[in-house]
């Protein structure tokens, strides 16, 4: 029933009384039943330009429709905004998820990837970014398939384990076998050790018995 400067004198009057840090409006799209294009971007660039000079965080959301992803807002202030963040449906697997991507941050790095996020009971939740063979994956798709990877990092890290486990195997029975071949070795040792002493000691006990038969023959 308000026309605009109606919306903007009860606005300004609002903000007056509360003092707020920070001011949502939900939706701005609204506003065209009220207006035409031009007047709305005039009231809201007024809006703009009186919270920034209150400096107040300032929140507008605009509804699309029938799920259009447009890069232009329907009342033309896209250019008065610092940051904008697109929200949009994703239909895979037969199941329509939620998801996000900031489209621009004025003087800010910014990531540029697809986020899946969820309404829970305790907020909202933004989910890790997936990316799959296929590309981004959501709700079902992507637990299948952090499933399906988690159960082929299982069997990765069992395989893995079952080599250690292998080769450890391997290093005993080498060691058993260097054991067995250094016991046979101590042995050989020890009996070619002895057959050498005894050598010795025919050689020595024939040279003594040519001396002692020398000397009996008294042989020079």
């Amino acid at each position: 029933m308000y026309g605009l400067e109606s919306h903007l004198a009860s606005v300004h009057k609002a903000i007056d009384a509360f003092k707020p840090k920070v001011v949502i409006l939900d939706p701005i799209s609204n506003l065209t039943s009220v207006g035409i294009e031009h007047d709305i971007k005039m009231m809201l660039t007024r809006i703009i330009d009186y919270l920034k000079v209150q400096r107040i965080t300032t929140l507008f959301t605009s509804l699309t429709a029938s799920g259009d992803v447009i890069e232009q807002t329907e009342v033309g202030i896209s250019s008065l905004c610092d940051t904008w963040l697109i929200l949009r449906d994703i239909e895979l697997g037969g199941e329509r998820n939620r998801a996000m991507y900031i489209l621009k941050a004025r003087g800010m790095a910014h990531s540029n990837q697809i986020r899946e996020f969820l309404l829970t009971s305790h907020g909202i939740d933004l989910v890790d970014v997936y990316v799959g063979p296929s590309g981004v994956l959501t709700g079902a798709a992507r637990l299948s398939q952090e499933a399906h990877e988690k159960d082929q990092e299982n069997l990765r890290r069992q395989d893995i384990e079952l080599k250690r486990i292998n080769l450890e195997s391997k290093r005993r029975a080498v060691e058993a076998q260097v054991e067995a071949l250094r016991g046979q070795f101590a042995a050989e040792e020890k009996e070619v050790k002895s057959l050498i002493l005894q050598e010795e000691m025919r050689v020595k006990g024939a040279t003594h018995l040519r001396r002692n038969m020398a000397r009996m023959r008294k042989a020079d």
